[in-house]
């Protein structure tokens, strides 16, 4: 006897399984929400464009690992600007403010001040910081090329500069030999030696311009660390939290439209089958087994290679080798139901195969589709993650298999950057898991064998 769908549910919702997959998954709809609201579009276009992420480290530890480790790793900060401007005696002065509160043992790598100016005529450039001891050094003064009509200039001043060191050796005139020590260093040294001195850096950039037509544009100070964002960074400076954050949504797209149209395909095509019989079955059937007893795999690999590795062509590969199983289960179970009374009672009042078939046989499959859906999701992403990690996925695509592949190419295992492979591999566990929970859950509700 099938269950009507109030009792379903209420057995569904009594499962602590069923619960467990549905608070994953809901978990999961969650992240891929925030991934469309708080990550812009254009970071994900922007994926495998090395030139986007020049402002981040390279394969950095994510930032949480600092609170297990008894002294702080310096973290990367991308810091954005208070601007200030102010004019006298008809010269415009536009200020960049960053503020750093320094708290960490060991020194930066470096720090940069990228910007992006509109201006007309030669402007002045002073780059200073103020230290935690009420010391301010002026450590960088360059001029922009002259430009006679209103023009863009984009440029950096790098901590690695030459005339900076000097600046910094002679404003500030530490008490310890700086014939070695870098830029960075001297910033954030003692004056009395080599050693960290904590606290407030505010940095200071400020344009001096005669005509007053000066903008900044983008204006950013980078401070190097070996720590970053939630999830690190790889050997592309990418920030790993993105391309997990935009995997979510993309794994439930493959999965959920490919189990959805090979259940929907296999589910029509084997109940008509075994509706109609003899010879048509015959047939229908016989072409089932030819697309059974081909290899998926290796097709799949022919088929990216040769015909595209796009992500919604990769989505129809999978949906035309995914719907035989479901037709063959499908068609034993039209073959029971259309011997029901009912049935027979419609054909003899004139009512059409088409029609019987969708109005009276398909319903009663129903808890059976929605138990498969749930099941063939974790093999599609399985599948597609697969396929991405030998390099035939669409790389246009932060997939999680996509990062893989990557963490492969670089030989993130031998070199220990376990934040560049753990996190998409369990992402992949978690995913499949949970719709494997539901998917037994219903399967032991709807089949009658199991619910005895």
């Amino acid at each position: 006897m099938s269950l009507s769908p109030k009792e379903i549910w209420k057995e569904f919702a009594s499962n602590n399984i069923a619960l467990v997959g549905m608070g994953i998954i809901a978990t999961l709809f969650c992240i891929s929400i925030i991934a469309f609201i708080a990550v812009p579009f254009e970071t994900f276009r922007e994926w495998n464009d090395p030139s986007s992420w020049l402002a981040y480290p390279k394969s950095a530890l994510p930032a949480w690992i600092n609170y297990f480790l008894p002294e702080k790793i310096p973290e990367h900060l991308i810091l954005k600007p208070q601007e200030y401007n102010q004019e006298s005696h008809g010269i415009s002065a536009v200020t960049d403010v960053f503020v750093v509160d320094y708290e960490y043992n060991s020194f930066p790598s470096d720090f940069i001040y990228q910007y992006a100016a509109r201006y007309q005529g030669a402007p002045l450039i002073q780059l200073s910081v103020t230290r935690p001891d009420g010391s301010t050094s002026m450590l960088m003064s360059t001029s922009l090329p002259l430009s006679a009509e209103k023009a863009m200039f984009e440029g950096m001043l790098f901590s690695t500069d030459a005339s900076m060191k000097k600046n910094i050796q002679n404003n500030l005139r530490f008490q310890f030999s700086t014939g070695s020590v870098p830029s960075q260093e001297l910033v954030f040294s003692e004056r009395d030696q080599n050693k960290v001195l904590k606290g407030v850096y505010v940095f200071k950039v400020t344009a001096y311009n005669v005509s007053g037509n000066f903008e900044f544009h983008q204006s950013k100070f980078i401070l190097g660390g070996k720590v970053y964002g939630l999830m690190g960074t790889d050997d592309l400076r990418r920030d790993l939290a993105v391309g997990i954050m935009w995997g979510t949504p993309l794994a439930l797209f493959i999965g959920i439209t490919v189990s959805i149209g090979s259940v929907v395909l296999g589910l029509v095509y084997g109940v008509y089958a075994g509706f109609k019989g003899k010879a048509t079955d015959e047939v229908m059937m016989r072409f089932n087994d030819i697309i059974y007893a081909m290899p998926a795999l290796p097709l799949l690999i022919i088929l990216a290679v040769t015909i595209g590795n796009s992500i919604f062509l990769i989505v129809g590969f999978l949906v035309v080798f995914g719907w035989v199983g479901i037709a063959k289960v499908s068609r034993s179970m039209a073959m029971q139901i259309k011997t029901l009374q009912y049935i027979e009672a419609s054909k003899l009042m004139g009512q059409k195969d088409f029609k019987i078939i969708f109005k009276h046989v398909l319903p009663q499959l129903l808890p059976y589709a929605f138990a498969s859906i749930a099941i063939s999701v974790p093999a599609a992403i399985t599948t597609e993650a697969g396929l991405s990690f030998l390099g035939l996925g669409d790389p246009t695509f932060p997939t999680w298999g996509q990062i893989l592949h990557d963490a492969s190419v670089y030989g993130a295992a031998e070199r220990g950057l376990w934040w560049w492979i753990l996190p998409p591999g369990i992402m992949i566990a978690i995913t499949g898991l949970a719709f494997v929970f539901i998917g037994h859950a219903m399967d032991a509700i709807v089949n009658p064998k199991l619910r005895r």
